[in-house]
């Protein structure tokens, strides 16, 4: 750990240490190959310890899938998930009978609430050609008054995410906006129930992106008591300079006195993803997939999972996939669908196994 006048500089750890609201934020990064015809990996999958495949030498994973890659069906209370697919597919199934397809510039915001069991599997829908996929996903806690909300989710549509280049920015530097306005450009709303939903919780979530001898400065939070954290991530030579101090690739900057920042780059590109938020300040109890106030409300959701699933599970199987030309779309547990702008012409096909 260094300090500096504005900050330190930390150890990221994996998963990457949470900040103010955040309880912490994971990396996918997967060289995924050619497509199977159900979406599996076309080199197949022998000597891999499906079920528990990660971080796998070949420079992908299975996760916990055994078929295609992903989470298949796993609960969740008490919080919130946002997860930013910069490159690849993920399908979603859940208790409610809701469903999803996005990917390659999508955001997903999903409030557990009182309780909701979902799947995430990566399939590759390419069989032409490899199948890169990069993505993030951040939990973000629930206020106590919040954690019993119905569960939901909202999508952020690549076309209609916000990305702005900073008119003092040098080089080539451009911030996605996906929660907390940046220099007066506005993000999508955020679920109603969300912490991020409060004006008073300055959370903000950015993606900035700079190129080689880059630059690009971010504003100053808007509380005295918020808390941010940016994650220097890209390849292994991927640096910034933060007013100056240099943050390497897998370090963080935790700021700690309230004021704008610099950021840039030498000869290599890198990310910054900036998490921000004031902290709830409530007592915070997790054990796995929960996380409450309490270890009586801990006991509770594991009592009240063991006892429907969170309301049951209205699929074929832990695990489902959609066709692999199913076009991106959002099945809402009332059977509303949502499709990007311009709609897709293509009508949604049914799931398989």
């Amino acid at each position: 750990m260094r300090s500096t006048d504005h900050g330190q500089i930390i150890d990221l750890g994996r998963p990457w240490r949470g900040v103010g609201p955040f309880l912490f934020a994971s990396r996918h990064v997967d060289a995924y190959p050619r497509g199977n015809a159900v979406g599996g990996p076309e080199t197949g999958l022998a000597g891999r310890a499906l079920g528990s495949d990660f971080d796998h030498p070949s420079g992908w994973s299975m996760y916990h899938g055994e078929q295609v890659p992903g989470f298949p069906a796993h609960p969740h209370r008490g919080f919130e998930t946002i997860t930013i697919v910069r490159h690849g597919i993920v399908d979603h199934a859940d208790s409610t009978g809701a469903g999803a397809r996005y990917g390659d510039g999508d955001v997903q915001w999903v409030t557990a609430g009182r309780g909701v069991s979902h799947s995430e599997m990566f399939p590759l829908v390419h069989r032409d050609r490899e199948n890169p996929f990069e993505l993030y996903q951040l939990w973000l806690n629930l206020p106590a008054r919040n954690k019993t909300a119905d569960p939901e989710f909202t999508m952020q549509w690549r076309e209609d995410i916000p990305v702005v280049t900073p008119a003092d920015a040098r080089g080539t530097a451009t911030v996605t906006v996906i929660a907390g306005a940046f220099e007066g450009t506005a993000p999508l709303a955020p679920p109603a129930a969300s912490w991020a939903s409060d004006p008073n919780s300055d959370v903000a979530v950015w993606l900035i992106d700079l190129g080689p001898d880059s630059e690009v400065s971010i504003p100053a939070t808007n509380s005295d008591g918020t808390e941010r954290l940016l994650y220097v991530h890209g390849g292994d030579r991927a640096a910034i300079r933060v007013d100056g101090a240099l943050v390497r690739n897998g370090e963080g900057f935790a700021q700690r006195k309230r004021g704008p920042l610099t950021l840039s780059t030498a000869a290599d590109p890198a990310t910054v993803l900036v998490l921000q938020g004031v902290p709830l300040n409530e007592p915070v109890v997790a054990h796995g997939p929960f996380v409450m106030n309490t270890e009586a409300e801990i006991q509770q959701a594991f009592a009240d999972y063991r006892r429907d699933g969170f309301g049951g599970w209205p699929w074929p199987s832990d695990a489902p996939v959609y066709q692999l030309d199913t076009p991106r779309f959002a099945k809402f547990g009332d059977g509303r669908i949502e499709r990007p702008r311009p709609a897709d012409t293509v009508e949604l096909e049914g799931s398989t196994s």
